[in-house]
């Protein structure tokens, strides 16, 4: 097998892993593409990508260019003299870039497509209440995760996952596959797949703070789910009314409990041993929250710091 010159395009831990994987694999990295440094914090400190600090560390050729169509920035890309593109978790590439290589430019995309395009994928599936997702690589084409499929691997989600778990397990999963790509490439042997459109395709759209709010409305396991899927980013949230204040409660984690008594959505039962929401169906019990101002706490050390249990309740 003849080692493929890569340049490698990503930004977040889960773009780190898959670049680790091609680094101590048989091909060549000829250069790495991340976001420009950002400064942030009171102390503006210089924020570096999980991406470029993973490739400095091993003397790794790092580009971060403002805009991708920057001429200056194109020539480089095609001094490079790339065979592939690899890109995972990075921003949408101009058809100028992604044409370049030899053999094209793939992505890895955290779903078996054509299910779950878009910017969320992972906290999606959870959300959604599936019991399976997996991995995709695809070659790019100007529509967004719409290309023809190299290879997909399949992964459960089991009932104790969140969003943070299936995470590790699908970058995990999701490196090896790029390499397996990659080898697949080298010789030749992969074959394009297109993708097979349904009738309803589930979408995975970027989810901003007011999407994270609960409804208590909804029904035991909806919410449970929408927990799970926003855990630990970026958290599903509630707004309690405590004493004269109003405060945002994030919630990481928690159960179901089925009642027969019937109480409105949002009724809140706080004591020492005790705290849970009514939901459209049943009781919701937090386990795990952050409370506006306070750091993250088990529900136990929650209910100790609130001193008094009879002057709170859910904001609707």
């Amino acid at each position: 097998m003849k080692p493929l010159r890569t340049v490698f395009f990503g930004t977040p831990e889960f773009a780190a892993s898959s670049l680790k994987a091609i680094h101590d694999s048989a091909h060549q990295i000829v250069g790495v593409v991340t976001v420009p440094d950002k400064a942030s914090g009171r102390g503006q400190k210089i924020n570096e990508s999980p991406v470029k600090k993973y490739a400095a560390e091993h003397n790794l050729p790092v580009f971060q260019p403002e805009k991708l169509r920057n001429s200056e920035f194109l020539e480089q890309m095609k001094s490079l003299d790339a065979d592939v593109f690899v890109v995972v978790a990075f921003r949408m590439m101009p058809k100028v870039l992604f044409e370049l290589p030899k053999l094209g430019t793939f992505n890895l995309h955290a779903s078996l497509l054509p299910d779950y395009r878009g910017a969320a994928p992972i906290n999606y599936a959870i959300i959604n209440g599936e019991t399976k997702t997996g991995i995709t690589t695809f070659f790019i084409n100007e529509k967004i995760d719409e290309g023809h499929i190299l290879l997909q691997h399949e992964v459960e989600i089991t009932p104790d996952d969140n969003a943070g778990t299936l995470h590790d397990r699908l970058m995990e999963k999701g490196a090896q596959l790029v390499v397996k790509t990659l080898d697949g490439l080298a010789h030749e042997n992969l074959a394009e797949t297109p993708q097979q459109e349904k009738e309803q395709v589930k979408n995975a759209f970027k989810i901003y703070r007011e999407d994270t709010r609960i409804n208590w409305q909804q029904n035991a396991v909806t919410i449970h789910n929408f927990v799970r899927g926003l855990s630990p980013y970026p958290c599903a949230f509630t707004k309690l009314k405590i004493g004269a204040e109003e405060k945002t409660l994030k919630i990481y984690a928690g159960i179901t409990e089925e009642t027969e008594i019937d109480e409105p959505a949002g009724h809140l039962l706080a004591d020492r041993k005790n705290f849970k929401i009514m939901t459209g169906s049943g009781w919701y019990l937090p386990l795990e929250v952050q409370l506006e101002g306070k750091k993250r706490m088990g529900i136990k050390d929650f209910l100790n710091g609130l001193g008094s249990y009879d002057n709170i309740t859910v904001i609707m």
